[in-house]
C-alpha cells in the first residue's frame, strides 16, 4: 500500500529489525571505535551520495563525538585544486582512482578506524576506500544493506553466465564484482531492501527508501556504545557539546585543539 500507513509499517520494521538483530555486531563496532580513539585515532566516515547524510551524523555535532572526520568527494575541491564543477556529476562515485585521491588530502593517523556507509556496497569509490584502509591496517567498519549485496552478487552471476553461454564471458569475474561487505571487518546491516526503496508501485519500481532511515539509528547507537565504554572505564567521553549553549563553544574547541586539521569540520 502506497501512504503514510505503508511507509509507517516498513520503517517500523526495519527500526525493530536494526535493534534486535544488529545489537551485537554495533557492539564490536563499538569496540574497534574506542580502542581507536583510546590510543588517539579518530573515526574516518565515508559515504556517497545520500549515504553521505549517515556519515554526516557521526561528524560535528552536538552530543557527538569529536574525533569525527567526513571524508567525501567534496574534499577534493575543498581541500584539493579540483573544480567544483567536476565533481557535480552523481555518477562520478563509480570513477576508478577517486578514493586515493580523497585520501591523500586527509591526515590519515595509524589508529583511524574506518565508517563507510553504502547501502550497494558496490560503487568503485566505496570500495576502493574500504581497500585502501583495510591494506593499511585500518579497521573498516560497512554499514550496508545485506539484502541488496546478496542479490547483486546473484544477478551478477546469473549475466556473467549468460554472456559465457554466448561467448562473451571472457575476463569477467566468478561471482561478481567486489563489495563492501566483503572488505569490512564488521558488517552491519541496515535492513534496506535490494534497491533502497521499500514500497513497490504498480507500474515497476519502488519509493520510500529504507537506508538513510536506519543508517542514522546505526550511528547513534554505535555513538551510545562507545560513550557508554568510556564511562565503563571511567574516562570522560570526547563528546560534543551544543554550540547553542552556554560555554558550549569553549568545550568544543579545547576538545579539538587536540587533533589539529585531522579532524575537519566543512560543512558539518
Amino acid at each position: 500500500m502506497i501512504g503514510q500507513s505503508g511507509y509507517e509499517d516498513v520503517a517500523r520494521a526495519a527500526v525493530e529489525r536494526v535493534l534486535d538483530a544488529e545489537r551485537e555486531a554495533i557492539g564490536r563496532a563499538g569496540r574497534l571505535v574506542y580502542d581507536g580513539l583510546r590510543a588517539g585515532g579518530v573515526v574516518q566516515a565515508f559515504g556517497t551520495g545520500h549515504s553521505r547524510a549517515v556519515a554526516l551524523e557521526l561528524v560535528g555535532r552536538a552530543g557527538g563525538l569529536v574525533p569525527a572526520n567526513q571524508l567525501g568527494i567534496r574534499d577534493l575541491a575543498y581541500y584539493g585544486d579540483t573544480s567544483p564543477q567536476d565533481i557535480l556529476d552523481p555518477k562520478i562515485e563509480r570513477e576508478p582512482g577517486l578514493a586515493l585521491r580523497i585520501w591523500e588530502l586527509a591526515e590519515i593517523g595509524p589508529n583511524d578506524v574506518f565508517v563507510i556507509i553504502s547501502n550497494s556496497g558496490g560503487n568503485a569509490t566505496i570500495v576502493e576506500m574500504a581497500r585502501l584502509a583495510a591494506e593499511r591496517g585500518h579497521p573498516v567498519i560497512a554499514i550496508t544493506s545485506r539484502t541488496h549485496t546478496a542479490e547483486a552478487a546473484t544477478r551478477e552471476r546469473a549475466d556473467s553466465d549468460a554472456d559465457a553461454d554466448a561467448g562473451g564471458g571472457a575476463g569477467r569475474v566468478p561471482g561478481g564484482r567486489e563489495r563492501l561487505a566483503g572488505l569490512a571487518d564488521v558488517v552491519i546491516d541496515n535492513g534496506a531492501p535490494y534497491g533502497d526503496a521499500a514500497l513497490p508501485l504498480p507500474g515497476g519500481g519502488a519509493v520510500c527508501p529504507v537506508s538513510n532511515l536506519t543508517g542514522v539509528l546505526i550511528a547513534q547507537l554505535l555513538v551510545a556504545d562507545v560513550v557508554g565504554r568510556f564511562l565503563a572505564a571511567g574516562q570522560a567521553p570526547p563528546v560534543y557539546r551544543s554550540a547553542n549553549t552556554p560555554g558550549g563553544d569553549a568545550h568544543n574547541d579545547a576538545l579539538l585543539s587536540a587533533y589539529g586539521g585531522r579532524v575537519r569540520l566543512g560543512d558539518a
